[in-house]
This record gives C-alpha cells, structure tokens and sequence, in this order.
C-alpha cells in the first residue's frame, strides 16, 4: 500500500491522494473501551427496548421517557458531553458504536438521537458555563429531556426563511412563532428555538416546556417511526430570561448548520446499524422458507439481494468510520478546558461537511434499498404487518428526508467541494485532473485510480469552463456529489478489505469479497455519471472528445459477480448474521 501520510487530512482531499495514502480508521481498531460501552448499548436495547417494541410503536410517551431514563443511568446518554457537566466525554467512534445498536429500533433511535445530538450538542458546543451547567447534567442523566426546533411549515430546507421571531423587551425575549415536525416534542424538557431577532438575525435560544407562551400541537400521524413523538412547538408570547439566547445574536444559521452536519455523520451510522438486524431477520426467514423443494437461500436472485445487504453494511461502516476517524483526530486538538473550545471543535466538523453529507446520502439510500429487497425476498409476507420487513421499509423512509433532504444534501457536496478547490491554499483540482496518470497493479486500487481520473477530467471542466454558475444546473450537481459519493464509499471499503487482509483478520476473504463486488459495479455507475455530466458541459465535437479521453482510460477487467455474491452468501448463511460485528 502507498505510505500514509502523517498530515491532517482535509475535508475533500480524498479525490486528490492515491488509494490508501491518507490515514483511515475502520472498526477494527476500535478501543475495548468503545467496544465494551457499545455492548451495554446492545444490551439495554435487547433487554429493555426490544422487548417493547410494540408499545413503543404504539406511542407510549411515558414509556419512552422511562427508557430514555434507563439509559441515561448507562451513561449513553452522556457519551459526547464533557465530564465538568455530568457526561463521558468520549470521542465520536464510540458514540457511532451505540448509535449503531439503537437503530435496531427505529422509533426509540429517532428520539435517543434527537435527544443525544440536535437536541444537547447546541448547548455543549455553543452554551456559556451557566448554561451548560444548568441543563447538560440533566440532559446526560435523562431527568430532561431535549428537542431541536428549526424547521417551520414554510421553511424546511429553506431553514435562513424561518418567520418565528424573537424581541427583548424589559429583560426578556418574547418569542413568537410555530415549529413543525419536532422529534420529542410530545415530552420534551428543554427545546433549542431558532427565531429572527427582531425579524432579521437568525438566533438560537433555549426554551423550558413551563416557560409562558409555549405550547405543543397533535401528534402527528405518520408513515413510519410512529413511536417517535412529533408535533409542532407553538410560541405565543413566549417570555424566556434574556441569558437563555444560545451562542450569540445572530449565530443561528453557524448552530443549527453545525449542528446539522453531526446529524448527518450519525444519520449514516444509524443507517449502517439498522441494515444489520434487517439482514439478520431475512437471513433466517429466507433460510427457512422453502419453494420447489429448496430454502430461498438456494435461488441466485435471493442470494443476490442477501449478498448486496451485507455489502451496503460493509460499506456504510467503512464510510463511517473513516470520516468519524477524521474528525475525533481534529476533535483531539482542542481540549475543553479552552475557552474557544466549543468554537474550535465546531471548525473541525464543518471541515467534514462534504463527509457528513455523503454518509447521509449514501446510508440513507443504502438502508432504503435494503428495506426493499427485504420486503422482496419476504415476498407477499413482506407486505403483512405480522412481518418485520414492512415496519422498516416504513421506518426508514423518512432518514432520505431527515437532516436536511437528500437533494440539498446533493447540493451541499458539490457546492461545498468546489468551493474548497482552486486559489493558493484550494484543493488542486485542475492540477491534479491534468496530472499523467499514474496506475497501481492491484486491481482494485487501479479501479479506484481510474474512477478519480475520470471524475476529476469531468469536475475539473465544470469548475473551468462554468466556475460557480455550474451550482445553477441541479442535475450535474448532483451528478458531481454522485461521483464524490461513489468513489469515496469504493475507496473507504477497499482500504478496509486490504487492511484486514494485511492484518490477517479471519474475515479477510469476506471483506475482499464484500469490496470487490462494490467496486466492480460502482465503476459502472461513475462511468456513467461522468458521460453524463460531460453532456451538460459540452456538446457536438467537443463532447465527443470529451467522451473519447474519458473511454481511453480503460476501464478494469470485469469479475463474476455471481460468484463473489455466493460465497458471501454462504458466509451469511453460516453465521446467521452480518459476521463482522
């Protein structure tokens, strides 16, 4: 493998350094300390929330308090608050670790994550002392409950169009205005507010459920998750003290983008979590139903769907992992005893927003394709509430909508991509496009190699030839953020699979296989995104020049698919689950 460099790794900067030279962390190399707290996770959920499972779909608010409580008692509810306001202070792996086994309820992980991330990270990353003394304690033990409120009927994606407003008169802020769609709205203690001081700079505050003026609509009836309390926040001349303005005036748009970018990172991590029970459940059923005289697990077109289950977990984690590894190594250079520390810390993880937003992205998706080929491989029992293959495909719905839509997620990444390259200190992205092309022997990495060079050629032309008007045209952004998307997911699992191997782990082979059938079809689909992103560039004889340097990068030799697919099968079979964990 290429020799790793020791230099901070920028956010973006993966396109710009051969396969395997940047540092990644993966999850064997978590500590026995994250793995050791991820097993109480595991247990809590087995033992407390699963059992229920029923009644918390059935919306049981005290239920869910009484949970979240319990959990607090762990201290999973404490894992990312500093150990001066009552929590572990533990880095960002190990709080991927639990997210991981709270997704295997859906509706109870929508309400531990409201509470754990949008709800409590505002206050740790922006609240003064007296803040954080006053409420973090009580976050981390589960005595309070917390909510986020940004969204609004007329501004969802659009947060900076908020219309609730905010006016300090004698010492208070009187708040006015309704949020909508608010994760534990139905029980929560504390909610972060966002409104406009006097109609023009966004701000975030802090608001108590027995402040005067604030009230709670009706549960929402939704598709899915519907254990999960939502409703809308109503402000009617809410009076809060004037110390209870969060940050700053003015800094609601850096809070709640900040913010938003950890919810992203977690979104895939929840994702990940949640393919694995699916794959474990359509294991077994497909294993014990039989047709013509044979178990489903005998069918090619079965093990087909069981085989890219388990590739689509391989991959999210190692997305995941790699880009939590980035940024605890950013984390770690500001202790909490700084007094910019919120600020700082908050800098680090913006410089991951282009990661944040491809593992949204592609979790989201890849747990939807997941839900579907369980409910396929069910077949008419998939459809059936009495089966658990239709509850997920409900469930998970609604993370491509969560944390900010996958369509301005898109945007996002390519945006914030282009952004960062070009000037002194950019990101060298004609430079690196017109480099010679320099071709590993591993077949893999030199598919990795290839797809960079390809999507590089057609990136570079857009940032040239249409600079910032490219962002106008929707569609080639996105075809942009697919190729970033793509080839980061190939790149983190082969670099996960050639460790492993490396290493010798026992499920090596696995994870070659895994890889392999990943990389093999996600060339196909940068091929294909980088022709047609080239059609939005240019046309006539310059698009066929185009087209034609793009195909003289030969592409790698194709593999038998079929072949990789069953022997994870088997793997799967054997083990009965997703066998990494």
């Amino acid at each position: 493998m290429a020799e790793t460099s020791l230099l901070p790794v920028r956010g973006g900067s993966f396109m710009f350094h051969p396969a395997g030279s940047l540092r990644q962390f993966t999850p064997e190399d978590s500590s026995e300390e994250a793995l050791a707290i991820a097993e109480a996770a595991r247990d809590f959920m087995n033992g407390e929330v699963m059992p229920r499972d029923e009644a918390i779909d059935r919306l049981d608010l005290e239920l869910n308090r009484e949970l979240l409580g319990k959990a607090g008692e762990l201290g999973i509810l404490g894992i990312e608050i500093p150990e001066a306001y009552g929590g572990l202070d533990l880095d960002k792996k190990t709080a991927l670790l639990v997210l991981e086994e709270m997704a295997k309820q859906a509706s109870f992980s929508t309400s531990y994550g409201a509470h754990t991330s949008i709800g409590t990270l505002p206050i740790v990353y922006f609240g003064n002392h007296a803040q954080k003394s006053k409420y973090l304690p009580k976050l981390a033990s589960g005595e309070w409950v917390a909510a986020y409120a940004l969204t609004e009927a007329g501004s969802g994606s659009d947060a900076l169009g908020a219309k609730a407003t905010a006016v300090l008169e004698d010492g208070h802020w009187v708040l006015n205005g309704t949020k909508a769609w608010i994760t534990n709205a139905g029980f929560a203690d504390v909610f972060v507010v966002f409104a406009k001081i006097n109609g023009t700079h966004l701000s975030a505050f802090i608001i108590e459920k027995t402040d005067p003026g604030v009230s709670t609509g009706a549960e929402e009836k939704k598709l899915g998750i519907k254990g999960s309390s939502t409703r809308t926040v109503i402000l009617e001349n809410c009076r809060i003290p004037e110390d209870r303005l969060l940050g700053g005036k003015g800094k609601g748009a850096r809070i709640a983008f900040g913010i938003l970018n950890i919810g992203r990172f977690k979104l895939g991590a929840s994702s990940a979590g949640a393919g694995k029970r699916v794959l474990e459940y359509t294991l077994k059923y497909a294993g014990e139903r039989t047709q013509f005289g044979k178990p489903l697990t005998a069918f090619g077109l079965i093990q087909q769907k069981l085989a890219n289950m388990a590739v689509r977990i391989f991959v999210g984690e190692s997305m995941n992992f790699r880009t939590i590894g980035y940024l605890d190594e950013a984390l770690a250079r500001t202790s909490w005893e700084s007094e910019t520390a919120g600020a700082d810390k908050m800098r680090a993880i913006e410089e991951y927003a282009v990661e944040a937003s491809m593992a949204k992205v592609w979790g989201s998706e890849a747990l939807f394709a997941t839900a579907d080929d369980a409910v396929q491989t069910f077949g008419g029992a998939g459809f059936s509430a009495e089966y658990p293959a239709e509850k997920i495909y409900r469930d998970c719905r609604i993370n491509r909508i969560f944390e900010g839509t996958n369509e301005i997620n898109r945007l996002l990444i390519a945006g914030t991509f282009l952004k960062r390259c070009g000037g002194p200190e950019g990101l060298p992205l004609v430079e690196t496009a017109a480099a010679p092309l320099d071709l590993p022997e591993d077949p893999l990495l030199r598919t990795i190699a290839l797809a960079k060079a390809r999507a590089l050629k057609v990136i570079a032309l857009a940032q040239s030839d249409w600079g910032p008007k490219i962002l106008d045209n929707q569609e080639a952004s996105a075809r942009i953020s697919n190729l970033l998307l793509e080839i980061y997911a190939m790149e983190s699992a082969v670099i996960r699979a050639r460790r492993m191997i490396e290493a010798g782990h026992r499920w090596a082979a696995l994870a070659r296989d895994l890889a392999e059938v990943y990389a093999q079809e996600a060339w196909n689909r940068v091929q294909g995104e980088a022709r047609m992103l080239a059609a939005e560039l240019a046309s006539d004889a310059v698009l066929d020049a185009l087209v034609a340097d793009l195909l003289a990068m030969h592409a790698p030799s194709p593999a038998p698919l079929s072949v990789l697919r069953n022997r994870i099968t088997q793997a799967l079979i054997e083990q009965g689950r997703y066998p990494l964990s």
